[in-house]
């Protein structure tokens, strides 16, 4: 910084920053006299920098003490009072009109009716509490997982006559999670370009499963992106099958509604497109997941639906991210890029932070106590893998069973709907015998018996899917 400042007002100080660089501005922040005010969706970097919290919803400020972990408890807290709120008042007033309904014609309780329904009109109401994000997605799960994925055996990468990585030698397979670590410039990005092919490989072999399919996020792809196109011009061309509601539905899961999906993207923000290129990927359908720093510009709500689809896919994973969060909610294995080398890196992200700062003050080995944390936060992140695929096994046939019964509903449905609007039309009995009117009578009543025991399955398995905590 110049000079001594005494105010800081910074808005996402942490974008396009590797992690060294994050944790230096950490500490430097939190060593700093000068007041600071900043805008930050990396959770972890609130944490770690400010003492409060001010959450701007529905137009209205709201302060919090302590960093954004502190916020989400008292605002959950808060939503559970509200809620309780609404739900006892949602129960007196269903008491109150069930009075009225019932006794409001007879007149020897027209007085007390009258009563409830005053006592109805002078009634507050209560606001439902709202936590729904406006992003619901998932990654649409691929059509082949082949085992192996990909593998490459003693590649080398670089520009022109410069080697960035050497003799990297990895095996990728359907489930895998893999965050890369390095600083700056040490090849993260090359690596990833190099496993999604958008670079030449130097020496080595390559091997691609048949059914491959590369998703691959960068930066530079939102430059590809048409600035005269809506969300739904950029979709439509890339699955030209689909049926507009289909894929406006689709593209709602990235909050692209209404007039913004059929809007020109030139005026979007860096977050707006981000989410488009996302949904671009996911449409299709990829079994090999490559991404280099996905959560730039995204707000906190996206990058947790980010982490959700993430952890529920099943396909392949390797990204680059100095999102803490989602390294360590993502990855099952962390590889360091450093000195041209590609190596499983044996420890977590508190190590890392060590390891970083044993390369900028050159220490020696760390300490006996220092060993033996690191030990145990090994066992304790190999526990917590164990368990969060445990859970998404137990998840992904719930989820599977929903989208088929998603599926069936939407068809069942449009089959009931038509058969109804036949029956409306004042032609229809003098078109069709009497045979044939039974018929389609008793294919819409089976229709509806189908649709009845169906939308009953779908809130059972719901409800199981709700009861199964979410993986961390």
């Amino acid at each position: 910084m110049i000079g001594d400042p005494r105010l800081l007002l910074l808005d996402e100080p942490t974008n396009h920053l590797d992690l060294d660089a994050v944790f230096w501005l950490e500490n430097w922040l939190t060593n700093t006299p000068a007041t600071l005010l900043l805008i930050s969706h990396d959770r972890d970097f609130l944490d770690a920098v400010v003492g409060q919290i001010i959450a701007i919803d529905l137009q209205r400020l709201t302060l919090t003490s302590g960093g954004y972990s502190d916020y989400e408890r008292a605002r959950a807290a808060r939503l559970a009072t509200q809620q309780s709120s609404y739900e006892a008042q949602q129960r007196e007033i269903a008491h109150l009109s069930s009075f009225i309904e019932r006794f409001k014609a007879k007149a020897t309780k027209a007085r007390q009716a009258q009563s409830r329904i005053k006592t109805l009109e002078r009634m507050e109401m209560v606001a439902a509490a709202h936590v729904d994000s406006p992003f619901h997605f998932a990654f649409r799960q691929p059509t082949a997982l082949p085992d192996p994925l990909l593998t490459i055996e003693k590649a080398s990468a670089g520009y022109a006559d410069h080697k960035i990585i050497d003799h990297v030698t990895l095996t990728l397979r359907p489930g895998c999670r893999i965050g890369l670590l390095g600083r700056n410039g040490a090849g993260k990005s090359t690596l990833i370009k190099l496993l999604a092919n958008s670079i030449p490989q130097q020496g080595g072999e390559r091997k691609e499963a048949k059914a491959l399919n590369i998703g691959y996020f960068a930066q530079h792809q939102l430059e590809q992106l048409r600035p005269d196109e809506s969300p739904l011009q950029h979709l439509v061309r890339l699955d030209p099958t689909a049926t507009e509601q289909e894929l406006r539905d689709y593209i709602g899961g990235f909050d692209f509604r209404g007039d913004m999906a059929t809007r020109a993207i030139e005026p979007f923000s860096g977050g707006e497109k981000s989410r488009l290129a996302l949904a671009l990927l996911i449409r299709l359908r990829p079994n090999l997941l490559l991404l280099d720093e996905p959560t730039n510009h995204l707000d906190l709500e996206m990058r947790e639906a980010l982490t959700f689809a993430m952890q529920d896919f099943e396909g392949g994973v390797v990204f680059v991210s100095h999102d803490r969060h989602l390294l360590r909610t993502c990855a099952d294995e962390l590889l360091l890029v450093a000195d041209g080398k590609v190596t499983e890196f044996d420890g977590d992200l508190d190590d890392y932070a060590a390891w970083l700062a044993a390369q900028r003050s050159a220490e020696k080995a760390p300490e006996p106590d220092v060993a033996a944390e690191k030990s145990e936060r090994l066992q304790q992140r190999a526990d917590v893998k164990a368990n969060r695929q445990a859970l998404l096994a137990q998840r992904r046939p719930l989820v599977k069973e929903i989208e088929l019964l998603e599926h069936k509903l939407a068809k069942w449905n449009e089959e009931k709907a038509a058969l109804e609007a036949q029956f409306a039309d004042p032609d229809f009995y003098a078109a069709v015998d009497r045979v044939k009117s039974e018929e389609m009578h008793r294919q819409a009543g089976q229709l509806g018996e189908q649709i009845d025991a169906a939308e009953m399955r779908w809130l059972e398995v719901h409800e199981a899917l709700e009861a199964l905590p979410a993986p961390d």
